[in-house]
Parts: C-alpha cells; structure tokens; sequence
C-alpha cells in the first residue's frame, strides 16, 4: 500500500510536465495556422493583365425577350404561277431549262398542235363569211332603194352580217387566249419575270390539255417566304408584327430583316409544332427554297431590367456568375440570375446593381484564379 502510494507521488510531475507540453504544442500548431491564414492574400489581378481586360458596366434597358426557331426557306406562293397546256399537241423547242431566269413574254416552248391549226382555219372561214355578208347587205340596200326588196330582205341581210362579224370576234379572241400564231404552232410564254423552278416538258413529247401537272412553274424569287416551326410552349411568345432575324448556313455573317407576318391556327399533330410565316425581300436571290434557316424573334414586354454583355457572364455548376471590379486589381466573383438574352447583351437580374464595373473578356482565367 506504502509502495503504490509512493509510485503514484512519483510519476505526477511527471504527468503534469507531460500535460504542459501537450498544452504548449497545440498552442504553436494554433499560432502557425494562424501565421499562415495571415501570409494567404486575395487573388490581385497583375497591371500586365488588367491592360489587356475589357471593364464594361452594369447598365438598366428595356427588356428583350428573344425564340430562336428553326425554319425553311419557301417559293412566295403569291408570285408563283404554274403553266398549264391548253391544247394537245407534240413539243418542238423546249428551249428553256431548270433554274433559268426568264423575262414576261419570253418564249419557253414551242408546240405543234392540229388544234391550233383548226383555230387558223376557222379565223378565215370567219373573214370570209363576214366579207360574203357584208357584200350581200349593201346589195340589198341597193335593191330596198330601187323598190326592189322589202325592209325585211334588208333586216334579215343585217342579221346575217351582225352575226358573221360577231363570229369573227369570237374566233379572234379564241385564237389569242391560245396564242395568237396562225402557223399551226402554240407558243408557250413566261408571263411573269422569274425562275423556272419546275419543268416538266422535253423535245418530242406529246401533250394534252387534261393533263394535270404544268408544263412550268415559274417563281419571282426578289421576295421568298420562310417558314418557322413554333412549339405549343412558345405561342404565346410569338406575335403579330414581331421583329426577327433570320440567318442561314449558307451566310453565317449575314442576317435577314423581317417581321412575323401570318401565324397559323392548326398544330402539327405529330411534332406539334404550328407554322410561322416571314415575307423576306431577296433583292440579289440569296436566300433560295429548301434552305434551311434559324429565326430569331424578339419583343418587348415594356419593362427594364439591368444587361451586362454576354462576354461577361460565366456557367458554372448549373450556377451564371459575373466577375466584379472594385479597383486597384481587385475582383469578386458575384452569383447573378439570367432573365434572357438577345445579341451581345445578357438580361439579368439580382446580385448587381447598375453602375457595377464588371470584366467582360478573360472571365474564365480570372474566375479560375479567384477560385484557386
């Protein structure tokens, strides 16, 4: 009993001196994380850097609200004309070939028809039959003032000629709906400047009048539609007269003006999508059918709302951000809510204010850094 007593006696300073430096070293490990978090600086952005950055600003707009649509390029079937035969007949010079420019009255074919030749034939039976009773009229107005024909010879000689020359004029106006050729031939002209964007006719083919598909179709292509395909969801984004842009593969530089000119009533039952139709004025043919095209539309809901540049704005973890300038090299990276954007601006709102200086170029290298 003596000896534990005196063992224990003996290691307490020893225990005691062992509790003071464990004491000591976690109050050094304490001062050294304490030294370090002191030395550790905010990123400053280098004077090398910060001349090579673009500074822009928070500013307050009008809000734009912007759909970008995919679409097709299409024929303005309101200057569009389709060239029916009107007789039967064999084809002698179809000179005029897919996708070339012809002028109104140009000559596209060539057809020999028998009916034609039938028109020729009965224009100068007409003359002539009218020529016979003009003749025999004067004579019996001679013979009605000699007292030698009644005034009903004379009323029935009228009748005659009133109708061989009403005659005439229908075989006249029938021979120039066809062509006006007294030869046997029926000439097939362009009756609106354009593009032959259809044929359907060859050298040696015999035609008819009951056939159902033209001969021609021809196009004024200065002025083309395009067709937008709108979802269900982005109806009711879409109005009358709204402004857009439309831009295709063929010119990415290039953008088109236009305005939304006829929205349709009826969906898609497969893709339900409904159409949206542009009137776009091709002055120098660059838009052509079948192309395919993006519209964007925009308008106005009437409201502000403050806009940095697109440049500005960076994604990150499902999150927009902003990088924020105070000075003297000195940046925060700043959380924002996107509302849309349109062209180079982004709509926001939240998390700045107008008037902050924000970066709008090497948003990734900086926010890499401040991150770090």
């Amino acid at each position: 009993m003596r000896i534990q007593k005196y063992i224990g006696l003996t290691m307490l300073p020893g225990m005691i001196l062992l509790a003071g430096v464990t004491l000591l070293c976690q109050s050094c490990n304490s001062n050294a994380e304490t030294n370090m978090a002191d030395t550790k600086q905010a990123y400053i952005i280098p004077d090398s850097l910060l001349k090579t950055l673009t500074i822009d600003s928070v500013k307050e707009g009008e809000l734009i609200n912007a759909i970008t649509l995919t679409a097709q390029v299409d024929f303005n079937q309101d200057k569009e004309v389709n060239i029916f035969p009107l007789i039967s007949g064999n084809v002698e010079d179809a000179r005029i070939q897919l996708g070339d420019y012809v002028t109104r009255g140009q000559v596209l074919a060539v057809i020999k028809s028998s009916e034609m030749a039938g028109y020729s034939n009965n224009l100068i039976i007409a003359e002539t039959n009218l020529a016979a009773t003009k003749k025999q009229l004067d004579a019996t107005r001679d013979l009605f003032s000699s007292g030698l024909a009644s005034n009903l010879d004379v009323t029935n000689a009228q009748v005659n000629y009133d109708q061989a020359q009403a005659q005439l004029e229908m075989v006249k106006r029938v021979l120039k709906i066809n062509g006006n050729d007294t030869s046997g031939q029926y000439v097939v002209k362009a009756p609106i400047d354009g593009f032959v964007v259809q044929k359907l006719i060859n050298n040696g083919m015999s035609i008819r009048p009951d056939n159902t598909n033209p001969l021609y179709t021809i196009s004024d292509l200065k002025e083309v539609w395009v067709w937008a395909n709108v979802y269900e969801a982005n109806l009711d984004k879409i109005h009358m007269g709204d402004n857009l842009n439309v831009t295709t593969l063929s010119y990415p530089g290039r953008v088109f003006k236009g305005k939304v000119d006829k929205i349709m009533h009826v969906l898609d039952p497969n893709s339900k999508v409904t159409k949206v139709r542009v009137v776009i004025n091709n002055p120098d043919y660059a838009l052509r059918p079948q192309m395919f095209a993006s519209v964007t539309i925009t308008n106005t809901q009437h409201q502000q709302a403050l806009f940095v540049p697109s440049s500005a704005l960076m994604f990150d973890a499902s999150k927009y951000y902003v990088v924020t300038y105070q000075g003297s090299g000195k940046s925060s990276i700043t959380p924002v809510q996107k509302i849309s954007s349109f062209g180079d601006k982004v709509y926001l709102s939240g998390g700045v204010k107008v008037g902050d200086k924000v970066i709008a170029s090497d948003v990734v290298q900086i926010y890499d850094q401040l991150n770090n």
